[in-house]
C-alpha cells in the first residue's frame, strides 16, 4: 500500500509550490519537508527559485511558519514568497467581517467630529467643514460633503467616495490626496459626483455613472449593521 506523501512538490513557472498535508502530525511533516528541500537543493539550478507554502486546512502558529521557513531558506537555491493557509483566527475573522461590512450612519458630522468605519461607510447626512469622514473602503454620502473625506484609509486604492454635493475641503484616498478649490459655488454641486484614483496616481471627481465601469464590484456590497 502506497503511504501519502505529506510535502508533494509541483513545479510552475515562477517557482515551486509546496503542498502540506493538513492531517499529518506536525514532526512527521517537518522531517518529510527537510527530506525533500535537501533532494531539491542537490538538484543544478540556474537561479534561486521561490517556494510558495500551502498549508491547506492546517492552522500554523507564528513560530511554526517561521519554521517552515527556515527549513526552506537554508537551502542555498531556494527562497520562501509565502505560507498560505485556508484557517484563519477568530480575530482575523472577525477583522475580515468589520473590513466587509457596510456601516450606515445617519445624521450630520459637525466641526471637529470625526467618524471612522473599518469597512464602507454610508452616511445619510451632511458633513460641515471641519468635519472628517474616514472609512477602510469606500465612503458614500447622501447630503453634502463639505468637510474631508478619506476613504481606503488603510492603504485601499481602489477605493472610492461619492456624495450627493461634492464640495470638499479635502479628499483623500489611500495616502494620496486632494485639496479643494478654495470656494465652490452651490449651484455647481447639484448632482452626485464620485472621486477616485485615475491611472496617472490622481484623484479625480467625475459623474456618479462612471464608477460602474470603473468599480463594478461595487454594486455587488451586501448591506451590514446601522448605527447612530
Amino acid at each position: 500500500m502506497k503511504t501519502k506523501q505529506n510535502v508533494v512538490i509541483k513545479g510552475t513557472k515562477d517557482g515551486l509550490t509546496l503542498h502540506l498535508n493538513d492531517k499529518c502530525a506536525y514532526d512527521e511533516l517537518l522531517q518529510e519537508l527537510k527530506e525533500k528541500m535537501d533532494a531539491v537543493n542537490g538538484q543544478e539550478h540556474g537561479s534561486v527559485l521561490t517556494v510558495t507554502v500551502q498549508a491547506g486546512n492546517r492552522y500554523l502558529l507564528d513560530e511554526e511558519t517561521e519554521e517552515i521557513k527556515k527549513i526552506i531558506n537554508q537551502r542555498e537555491h531556494l527562497a520562501v514568497e509565502s505560507v498560505k493557509s485556508n484557517v484563519m483566527t477568530m480575530e482575523e475573522a472577525i477583522r475580515w467581517k468589520e473590513e466587509s461590512e457596510i456601516v450606515s450612519y445617519t445624521g450630520r458630522i459637525r466641526s471637529g467630529q470625526i467618524l471612522e468605519v473599518p469597512g464602507d461607510l454610508l452616511l445619510i447626512g451632511d458633513v460641515n467643514p471641519g468635519g472628517t469622514v474616514r472609512a477602510g473602503r469606500n465612503i458614500f454620502i447622501m447630503g453634502a460633503l463639505k468637510g474631508m473625506a478619506h476613504a481606503g484609509c488603510y492603504g485601499d486604492e481602489a477605493a472610492v467616495i461619492a456624495a450627493s454635493r461634492m464640495m470638499p475641503s479635502q479628499l483623500r484616498i489611500s495616502h494620496y490626496f486632494n485639496r479643494a478649490p478654495d470656494r465652490y459655488e452651490e449651484e455647481d454641486c447639484c448632482e452626485t459626483e464620485c472621486a477616485y484614483i485615475d491611472d496617472s496616481n490622481q484623484i479625480v471627481v467625475d459623474r456618479l455613472q462612471v464608477l460602474k465601469h470603473l468599480r463594478p464590484g461595487i454594486s455587488t456590497f451586501k448591506g451590514g449593521k446601522h448605527s447612530g
